[in-house]
């Protein structure tokens, strides 16, 4: 079956720690649901954007920025890797995750490069 990563992005100013911590459970079965239908991957949440850093490299040197690049209202929070049929089935689990009523999920298919002798192992293709 296809994978398809879904894109966890939800408005830079966050949850209070009270509500977060009353939308855990439903986060919780939210991952149980994926696992239970066998269709989880992978999925990690991320620490807010203020903690990331940005790295370019501009005629050899290696610049760092402290956090995101962009200015922005929503910020990449976290992603899940599902397996199933179709890109349908992708978006129906998106609209189920907990956050999407005040953020967005991007769904999008994870490309497949074949192993190729030529070019190595699909990591060195990617690169």
């Amino acid at each position: 079956m296809p994978q398809y990563m879904l894109i966890i992005c939800n408005p830079t100013r966050g949850l209070s720690p009270e509500e977060q911590q009353a939308e855990h459970p439903r986060w919780d079965a939210y991952t149980r649901a994926l696992c239970d239908e066998g269709v989880f991957v992978a999925g990690e949440a991320l620490q807010p954007a203020g903690t990331a850093a940005t790295v370019r490299v501009r005629g050899g040197e290696r610049i760092v920025s402290d956090g995101p690049f962009a200015e922005t209202k929503e910020a990449l929070a976290g992603y899940y890797i599902v397996d199933v049929p179709d890109l349908e089935a992708a978006l129906d689990w998106a609209a189920r995750i907990p956050s999407v009523s005040r953020g967005s999920v991007e769904v999008r298919p994870v490309r497949v490069f074949a192993d190729d002798a030529a070019t190595g192992s699909a990591a060195q293709a990617a690169a």
